[in-house]
């Protein structure tokens, strides 16, 4: 028998919003995928982004990594000097099934995503939907991210969650196994059709 879920964590980027530095670097590389992604696997990589997430500034990360790679400092420069550009829509699915949960006033909705500081205000002045949430953890302003427990333990702790009873859904699945870990029931998200599906699951009708 599981345990009645009263709480649901969302990630962000992957899951209620459309992130992709392809959006800037396919017209960069004209249509040259192959390059494009040799870049992603060499010069800055999602390890790279991910310590920004962690709480690294974005200009002392673009210096770094210009200082390694002078020759293709122009793209370098265009990671976070661009990064607006990256940025792509709302998931509509998703945040319909978010605009549900909230409407049936049964479930704490908070979200826990990896966000550099520098740059979560600007989704925030652009997407409403974030303002729905009880509140949500940002990597960056807590100089750590998923999958460390130390975030988790946070959202948990700041929020009075307790793991068993609530569902943490990422498209990352190394996140959601770091939840697993935890207690947390972890939901690996790959669209809203199945998203819906998965919380039925656990009792949660949306």
């Amino acid at each position: 028998m599981k345990n009645r879920i009263d709480t649901v964590i969302f990630d962000l980027g992957g899951v209620l919003i459309d992130w992709n530095p392809e959006y800037v670097f396919l017209d960069v590389f004209e249509g040259d995928r192959e390059k494009m992604q040799w870049f992603f696997d060499n010069i800055c990589t999602m390890n790279w982004n991910e310590e920004q997430d962690a709480g690294k500034s974005l200009a002392d990360a673009t210096e770094e990594r210009v200082a390694l790679f002078p020759q293709y400092e122009e793209w370098i420069r265009m990671y976070y000097g661009r990064w607006e550009e990256m940025l792509g829509g709302a998931i509509q699915g998703s945040v319909a099934i978010l605009k549900s949960l909230i409407a049936q006033e049964k479930y704490k909705v908070v979200a826990l995503t990896n966000w550099s500081a520098e740059t979560f205000p600007i989704a925030r002045e652009r997407f409403d939907f974030l303002q729905w949430f009880e509140g949500i953890v940002v990597s960056g302003q807590e100089n750590t991210r998923k999958p460390f427990r130390e975030i988790y333990d946070i959202t948990l702790d700041r929020f009075g969650i307790a793991a068993e009873r609530s569902v943490f859904i990422d498209d990352n699945l190394r996140n959601v196994k770091a939840a697993d870990t935890i207690g947390i029931n972890g939901i690996r998200f790959t669209s809203p059709e199945q998203l819906s599906k998965s919380l039925g699951e656990f009792s949660i009708h949306v």
